[in-house]
């Protein structure tokens, strides 16, 4: 699929989304230098560039920050549309309550307790006394987590989101049959703690149902936008762009969705976008 040059009009790409771990970032959680030159090309003429990811804000915001790359954000899969650098929301949908018990009963009955994403000052994720997720995880989430009665949050406090981090992925699969229509589910391979990761959403909400809440915040047509990204939770943000790139290394279902393919991370392939949309004019 052709991309016409972004100093053109009709058909510009006027934004570039894309995922974080394995797209943008690699398995250390660098980004490489020509992806950064390439990012703020980008920004120099006028494209903005969006992340979107499943990390929470404050981990979104470690990597970015590295590369002096904070701003907008779509985190938790698309519960959550943040400006990193000032914190403004822009975007935010949390389980209706009868839905939010439902996926803590699946991932009961599957043997799993899972961090629970809450709407809390000071708290990131809740957690119950076992916890499945990985041990690693949760360390690296301290002192942004809090210890209670996970029936009693999801009846009582609004919850963005619900996953397992690390684990084998025939461990999650039962929880990702069982929610159905109550939640957006998605299990994707961990590149930082291993094993595979369950990321339960509210339902309709995708990573591309952030990008059109901050098209519509921006004045940002939705049809001039071009994703990349490299795992399952990546599906509805392809296919809602108007240009799709897949990295190399992306599972088969995004890899055939892609129209076009980028290297990967640890090698700078991210900068490939410049060729897709057009080098931008340097400021000044």
């Amino acid at each position: 699929m052709p991309v016409p040059d972004p100093r053109g009009n009709n058909g510009a790409v006027q934004l570039v989304v894309t995922d974080l771990d394995g797209t943008l970032s690699d398995a250390d959680e660098r980004i490489h230098p020509t992806t950064l030159d390439a990012v703020r090309q980008l920004r120099a003429g006028g494209i903005q560039v969006l992340v979107a990811t499943g990390r929470r804000p404050r981990m979104a915001w470690a990597v970015l920050e590295a590369g002096d790359l904070v701003g907008p954000a779509v985190v938790l899969d698309g519960a959550l549309g943040i400006d990193l650098s000032d914190g403004r929301t822009f975007h935010q949908v949390t389980f209706p309550a009868a839905a939010a018990r439902r996926v803590l009963a699946a991932f009961t009955a599957a043997g799993l307790s899972p961090c629970v994403y809450v709407d809390r000052p000071g708290v990131d994720l809740v957690v119950d006394e076992r916890p499945s997720t990985h041990p690693f995880h949760l360390a690296r989430a301290q002192p942004f987590v809090a210890t209670d009665d996970l029936a009693r949050v999801v009846a009582t406090e609004p919850v963005f989101a619900f996953a397992v981090v690390g684990r084998p992925a025939p461990a999650l699969a039962p929880v990702l049959g069982a929610v159905g229509t109550v939640g957006s589910a998605s299990i994707v391979h961990d590149l930082i703690y291993g094993g595979s990761t369950l990321q339960v959403r509210p339902p309709g909400v995708s990573k591309w149902s952030g990008v059109l809440a901050f098209c519509a915040d921006q004045g940002i047509d939705p049809g001039r936008v071009l994703a990349i990204g490299d795992g399952a939770n990546d599906l509805e943000l392809l296919e809602g762009a108007a240009v799709a790139c897949a990295v190399a290394t992306a599972v088969p279902a995004v890899l055939a969705r892609a129209d076009h393919v980028l290297g990967p991370p640890s090698s700078g392939g991210w900068a490939g976008v410049l060729d897709l949309v057009g080098r931008p004019p340097a400021a000044g």
